[in-house]
């Protein structure tokens, strides 16, 4: 099967963060400030990684993402809806690969001595990519592995299309919550996790009362 042209970008993007690593491997110091969860919530430098693992860590991971979205449409029993809204599933694949690629950079550069503050980078990718979650949502059509998978969106079509097309306008919002949060460094994590919390309890509710509804409607 010929790989589309999305594929060969994000295959591409994986093997320049190898040869970057590869490049800037002897850069290096022995311990390095390594991937995101080691700036604490100010921005400051809070753990190490030696080298090795800090600079081949995130490369290894986007290989595993990579190999885990190819899986899910061949394996999938609904795989032939997947086909349907493949082109938002490609599309969010490349900015999550993108995401990871450019944090890896940020990591790289930091400890190069340009230390570009986390406090922005983080609001505004994970900014992009709820957003285009809910994009991602609002196209999606029933499966098992994307999107917002309760037992009763997974029971019901109905149920489905409803529940993605207001989860969908929920991550639009979140993701413009989120990128606000690059005006309130010291709140960050609140900024991206509170609105993701509610909005998932609000999106599983959801979906329970109208699957019910649609029982009482049957009977």
């Amino acid at each position: 099967m010929q790989m589309s042209k999305t594929w060969v970008f994000i295959l591409s993007v994986t093997f320049l963060s190898f040869l970057i690593g590869i490049y800037v491997y002897p850069m290096m110091p022995d311990e390095m400030v390594s991937h995101w969860a080691h700036w604490d919530v100010h921005g400051q430098v809070d753990g190490y990684m030696p080298k090795v693992w800090g600079l081949f860590l995130i490369p290894f991971i986007l290989v595993g993402l990579e190999l885990f979205f190819v899986v899910i449409p061949r394996v999938d029993p609904l795989r032939v809806n997947i086909e349907k809204f493949r082109r938002y599933y490609d599309g969010f694949v490349v900015l999550l690969v993108l995401f990871l690629f450019f944090v890896y950079l940020m990591m790289i550069l930091w400890n190069m001595g340009l230390k570009i503050s986390p406090n922005v980078v983080f609001p505004v990718g994970f900014g992009i990519l709820f957003f285009y979650a809910g994009v991602l949502c609002e196209n999606a059509k029933r499966n098992w592995f994307i999107g917002i998978r309760t037992p009763w969106t997974l029971s019901s079509e109905k149920v489905w299309d409803k529940t993605h097309k207001v989860g969908g306008r929920l991550f639009k919002i979140t993701g413009v919550v989120v990128l606000t949060g690059v005006f309130f460094p010291g709140y960050t994590l609140f900024f991206i996790l509170v609105p993701l919390v509610l909005v998932g309890v609000y999106v599983v509710v959801y979906s329970y009362f109208e699957f019910q509804k649609e029982m009482k409607q049957k009977t």
